[in-house]
């Protein structure tokens, strides 16, 4: 794409953007895109098709959006607590943009899932695989991965279904301690310490999975069968 159809491309989205959080999608349509960033709407058409289009295309614009401040969260030596505040950015996030977000996970439909939001996914079970690393998680990542987003959406689009002035603030931090207390397995013991089976089985998975074939004794397919054995010891 050229720089002048990336230029009109970006200016859609915004001016897209604009409308679909001030007036919801109602109001999101072609026409009034095209009018509002001042082109033809033939020129939309050909880069968005129909409205459909422009909204799938917002969908990945809003997690574009997402993404970047995800991904300027600082890590710390605490993976529990950086999760804390990852909860809290994400619930943050869809408050602060209710429309984007309901477009984001709100029509979710099977296939048509945009690209960035499983950037995001990845970005989730990084954070689960430095929790298990660090022996601090209960259960195999993907499944601890499946639960937060469950958890998490419910809460953010719940709350935005509740007008700003009723919101509590504790409904989120209650949902938020109780799940990730219970995947998490509890605060760095000392070397002697025996911190159980499963963030044991956990944390060695997730070294096997971080670690170069080249440096594993162990042939593929018996590493394989080995992560497979592990995430059965932590079910």
């Amino acid at each position: 794409m050229d720089d002048a159809k990336t230029r009109t491309r970006r200016r859609i989205l915004e001016v897209a953007t604009g409308i679909l959080e001030r007036e919801g999608a109602e109001a999101v349509s072609t026409r009034s895109v095209a009018a509002a960033a001042g082109i033809r709407a033939a020129s939309l058409y050909q880069l968005f098709g129909d409205k459909d289009g422009l909204l799938a295309a917002l969908a990945i614009h809003a997690f574009d959006i997402y993404l970047a401040e995800k991904q300027a969260l600082a890590h710390t030596g605490d993976p529990v607590g950086d999760m804390r505040h990852a909860w809290d950015m994400h619930v943050d996030f869809g408050l602060r943009h209710p429309a984007l977000y309901v477009l984001m996970y709100g029509t979710d439909r099977p296939g048509r899932r945009p690209p960035a939001a499983d950037e995001a996914h990845e970005l989730l079970l990084k954070f689960l695989d430095r929790m298990a690393a660090a022996g601090r998680l209960r259960l195999p990542p993907a499944l601890a991965a499946r639960l937060l987003l469950a958890s998490i959406t419910g809460v953010t689009l719940s709350l935005i279904g509740v007008p700003p002035e009723d919101r509590d603030p504790e409904v989120s931090a209650r949902m938020r301690d109780t799940l990730i207390d219970s995947l998490a397995a509890g605060r760095p013991q000392p070397p002697d310490a025996d911190p159980g089976l499963v963030p044991r089985a956990l944390a060695l998975d997730a070294a096997l999975g971080a670690a170069d074939e080249d440096e594993l004794p162990l042939r593929p397919a018996e590493t394989a069968l080995l992560r497979v054995w592990l995430n059965q010891l932590a079910c």
